[in-house]
């Protein structure tokens, strides 16, 4: 058995590159000298060598109240000494029976049932099969059809690619993927019908409709990213496309599904994005910032209607369904702790002060060159550059900010910003104008 010292960064890459895939990363990009992460406080993170880096990007969406918070921490240690692991197959375990409790609360009327999981897609996946089933369950085997947004992202699993598939990710699982209905995807920063705020009246909405009118006898329910369609580029809609979506649902008796894996938990300046719309949605999926991203945990929250059909009497409609680590104690007792800290310390409407502080600031990017179009939603911010280098200007840009020590991401031609939400405002500020000056410096190379 070979046990690694302390290396310096330079021998960790050098095996890391013998070893290690890495997630949506290209291999070339692993010739670079990629940072080597050894640990985290607020919203910085240390390499190896000591530098600090900013997390502009919560660490892929996850890590909302930064790096260790020493409320998660200490729960995560309480609970090691307890109770590591336990299966949910029938029995049960405080954690999971506390945070289940916790999460019914937050929706409309409390009365729902928490499915647990240990990451986004594989709540999607639960979502799609409850949905399924459910149908099944009522002697309504016909409505086995799903309906989702073009440019959707909901994982990386089969079903929850076959709802969210992106070309430039997916295209080569087409064999392996089951037919969806995809209605337009609405975007009101790059509006495809060229409408204002002022002037929009859901022009983007006719395309679902269009779908139900002719196949709303065979959907079982449509799934959609509330309000802003993440890997697609921050693709940010109105609410007012989610309460007609919410409408028609009621109208046809569809299943209506959010995915709240990235923009729920205060991320959008609401618990949930949903809530913008005042809507009630089916079936909500919450993931990522569930642990304050610390430990894999993830749910599918059903409405109580819904569950009851899976009785076993007197016909077996059991949900045959789970995963070895289902509710596991560890990530439940850190996830309780982070609906506290999110309590007690108004996470939530901190998110929404400074979410308006940051649509402000990027506004001031709007004018810059090759800058198509700046979008915000609460702690969300996306700069989309024009025309056929707005990929190689994004790439570019995010290579300055490395050079500055601020982790961010591009989609595409986009590069957004989706801070952790305890970033202080002044840090907000000195990020802008660091991106500011990078777009300005590769649009002069």
């Amino acid at each position: 058995m070979v046990i690694y010292k302390a290396m310096n960064s330079k021998q960790y890459r050098q095996v890391d590159r013998k070893c290690i895939w890495h997630p949506y990363t290209r291999m070339s990009a692993l010739k670079e000298n990629f940072p080597v992460i050894t640990r985290g406080k607020g919203i910085y993170l240390y390499d190896v060598d000591g530098n600090r880096w900013l997390d502009a990007v919560s660490s892929w969406w996850a890590c909302a109240l930064g790096h260790g918070h020493p409320r998660i921490v200490a729960a995560i240690n309480r609970q090691v000494r307890k109770l590591q692991h336990s299966i949910l197959g029938n029995m049960s375990h405080p954690p999971a029976i506390e945070l289940a409790s916790r999460l019914t609360k937050l929706f409309p009327g409390g009365k729902r049932r928490v499915l647990f999981a240990s990451d986004g897609a594989s709540a999607v996946e639960a979502a799609l099969k409850i949905s399924l089933q459910y149908w099944h369950n009522i002697g309504e085997p016909q409505k086995n059809k799903f309906v989702s947004l073009e440019n959707a992202y909901h994982g990386d699993t089969l079903g929850a690619v076959s709802v969210g598939k992106l070309e430039q990710f997916h295209k080569q699982y087409d064999p392996l993927l089951f037919p969806v209905f995809r209605a337009e995807s609405p975007c009101c920063g790059t509006c495809l019908h060229g409408k204002k705020p002022e002037t929009c009246k859901l022009e983007c909405f006719v395309s679902m409709e269009r779908i139900f009118r002719k196949h709303s006898k065979r959907i079982a329910a449509v799934i959609v990213e509330p309000l802003c369609q993440g890997a697609a580029g921050m693709r940010i809609y109105s609410p007012g496309y989610l309460s007609k979506l919410a409408v028609l649902c009621r109208k046809h008796n569809i299943l209506l599904i959010a995915d709240e894996i990235a923009v729920g938990y205060g991320r959008t300046g609401k618990m949930f994005a949903f809530e913008h719309a005042g809507i009630d949605p089916d079936i909500v999926c919450i993931g990522k910032a569930m642990s304050a991203g610390y430990l894999p945990i993830s749910a599918t929250v059903v409405k109580e209607k819904i569950a009851r059909t899976f009785s076993d009497e007197p016909l077996d409609h059991t949900f045959y369904h789970g995963h070895t680590f289902t509710g596991n104690p560890i990530a439940c007792a850190a996830a309780i702790e982070t609906l506290k800290v999110y309590k007690q310390e108004k996470i939530v409407a901190k998110a929404a002060t400074t979410g308006r502080l940051l649509a402000l600031e990027m506004s001031k990017l709007q004018g810059l060159p090759n800058v198509a179009n700046v979008r915000c939603l609460g702690m969300v911010g996306a700069v989309e550059f024009a025309g056929p280098k707005g990929c190689q200007i994004a790439q570019g840009v995010r290579k300055a900010m490395l050079r500055k020590r601020v982790i961010i991401r591009p989609l595409g031609s986009v590069v957004y910003l989706m801070f952790p939400i305890v970033t202080p405002p002044e840090t907000v500020l000195r990020t802008i104008t660091l991106l500011n000056k990078s777009i300005k410096s590769v649009s002069h190379q």
